[in-house]
């Protein structure tokens, strides 16, 4: 398959579905998205094994990587209880974040690509009505097919947990209020941040877990929205410097600023390792 604009490229598909699955192979897809760098696939391996060993759906990992980690992943599920997984492995063209990503030359390897795959998500899985991102920090404990069919409001791309229904206790950060408000991501002394009127004790969310409607999400043109947002940190440094630099969270928390669904807060328990 040819590389689509934004240099996500389909790698290698695995259509066969397990025996187990043989009977249910009508079920509905259960699109999840999970990236895997080289450093941390350990990870993302341990994630999908907790989803797979849950779960009696129809479930197909999309994973997407680096080119140079292609191999390894291969690897890892071949000699696995995985080797039976249905995914798809997507190589991630890093050059898409160009003129987004303010790269601090002293701390050049701070900057993540694959913690934007999620905002691409219609690219990646370009004919679901609708997927599930988790991190490859996760280990789920339930059937994932729960967490997918937690219900959208109309209108709604997104589902998070809110932080603060979180099962976790709240941690103050200092200079920054608490670390679960807005204000802890974004810098309210800049007037664009301002002009949004979005309060800065507004609850936040966390991305590490969440459910999304995709037809919706192409309606509004969310993926445009965050890129918008990711080009003009760039140029403003519209971020708080007080949660170790986070430049993932803000733009999903402007652009869903109350506008979003909840999902079930135990799917996305933090703090934990």
């Amino acid at each position: 398959t040819e590389s689509n604009p934004l240099g996500l490229q389909p790698v290698d598909f695995i259509p066969a579905v397990p025996q187990r699955l043989t009977d249910e192979s009508k079920d509905k897809e259960i699109a999840v998205v999970i990236a895997a760098s080289d450093e941390r696939l350990g990870g993302a391996i341990a994630a999908m094994n907790s989803i797979y060993s849950n779960t009696r759906s129809n479930v197909v990992f999309y994973i997407v990587t680096l080119n140079d980690t292609v191999e390894h992943l291969r690897l890892w599920l071949r000699n696995t209880a995985l080797k039976n997984l249905r995914h798809q492995i997507l190589s991630f063209d890093p050059r898409v974040l160009e003129g987004k990503v303010q790269v601090d030359p002293q701390k050049a390897d701070a900057v993540k690509p694959l913690t934007f795959a999620r905002f691409y998500l219609p690219s990646l899985v370009p004919h679901a009505e609708k997927a599930i991102y988790v991190d490859d920090d996760v280990v789920v404990q339930d059937d994932i097919l729960e967490l997918y069919n937690t219900p959208l409001k109309p209108g709604h791309a997104a589902a998070f947990s809110d932080d603060c229904d979180s099962t976790t206790s709240k941690v103050a950060v200092r200079g920054a209020g608490n670390q679960y408000n807005y204000i802890g991501f974004l810098d309210y002394k800049k007037e664009t941040i301002r002009k949004l009127a979005m309060k800065a004790n507004t609850c936040s969310f966390n991305p590490g877990v969440f459910v999304a409607n995709l037809t919706e999400w192409k309606l509004q043109n969310i993926t445009k929205q965050l890129e918008k947002w990711m080009a003009l940190n760039v140029v403003e440094d519209l971020y708080s410097k007080t949660l170790a630099g986070s430049i993932t969270t803000p733009p999903l928390l402007i652009v869903f600023y109350k506008q979003h669904s909840s999902i079930d807060p135990l799917w996305n328990v933090r703090h934990l390792g």
